[in-house]
Formats: C-alpha cells, structure tokens, sequence
C-alpha cells in the first residue's frame, strides 16, 4: 500500500454553477475547444454523450483525453465513478494514462459549494503514491485550476 494523498482546491467562478456538472457530465468532448491550451482532445470510449428528456447522464461510461501538461503531451483514460445531478457531485477515475503509471487509485471530484452569493468549484484529487520520492500532484492541481478558469471564461464571454 502506498501513501495516502489528498489536494483540494476551491476557485470562485462567474459562469452559472450548473456549466461545469453540465460539461463534465454531457460535454466533456466540448473541453478542448473551451480550453484548448489545456486540452486538445476528448474521445468518447464507451457510452454515449448528452442526457435524456429529464436531464440525467445517458451512459458516458469512460473517455479519452489528451491535454499538454509540464510541457509535456498526456494522456488520461477516465471513467464516471459516481454523479449526483441534485448535489451536482461528479467522480472521475483515471482507470489508463499518464497518472495510473505512477501513481495508484487516482481520482477527482468536482462539485460546486456556494458560500454566501458566491459560487465554488471545488476539485479533490485522490492518489496513493508507491514511495516519499514520488511528488506531490501539486502541478497537476493547478493545471486543474487553469483549466476550470478558462471553462469559466468561456461561458462567461458567451453570456
């Protein structure tokens, strides 16, 4: 068993806080032209895109994404671990990629908290690491930031 690690981060957003379950939930594949400094590409590997006619997730059972992280091209394999539409929590488990070669059990949740008139996104990252000389995800976190800011500035330019 490796070290047990946690990063949270809490980022104050303008867009409506329904955009970013909505996005990752029915539009990952949209990501890229959101923020295409931070994601380049989204494939759909098994399910389906989009919602129903009562607005739940119709089967986007895992995607590819490829994004330029450290400079360097990744790639993440991730599958929809847990969604709750009304609390607006999403969970995604990197199952291939970049992170799962060197890390163990990673995952991120995403879920929006209002304090006060403000709107939060919110990101926790879970991971084991194998040893202590393996780093901290902390450049992966704010490349998580970067990426939910220029989501955020996409439908804010839009409204």
């Amino acid at each position: 068993m490796g070290l047990m690690s946690v990063l949270c981060v809490k980022t104050e957003m303008k867009a409506k806080k329904d955009v970013f379950h909505d996005v990752f939930i029915n539009k990952p594949h949209h990501v890229s032209t959101m923020c295409p400094l931070h994601v380049q590409g989204c494939e759909l590997l098994e399910g389906d895109f989009g919602t129903d006619s009562h607005g739940h997730n119709i089967g986007n059972k895992s995607s590819l994404f490829s994004c330029k992280a450290d400079g360097e091209k990744k790639i993440s394999k991730q599958v929809i671990e847990t969604v709750d539409h009304e609390k607006k929590v999403l969970t995604l488990k990197e199952f291939e990629g970049d992170l799962v070669d060197k890390y163990d059990n990673w995952k991120i949740t995403l879920h929006i908290e209002t304090k006060g008139e403000i709107d939060l996104i919110c990101w926790t990252m879970e991971y084991e690491r194998p040893n202590e000389n393996v780093p901290e995800l902390i450049n992966l976190l704010n490349f998580i930031v970067g990426m939910a800011k220029a989501i955020d500035d996409h439908h804010v330019k839009m409204n």
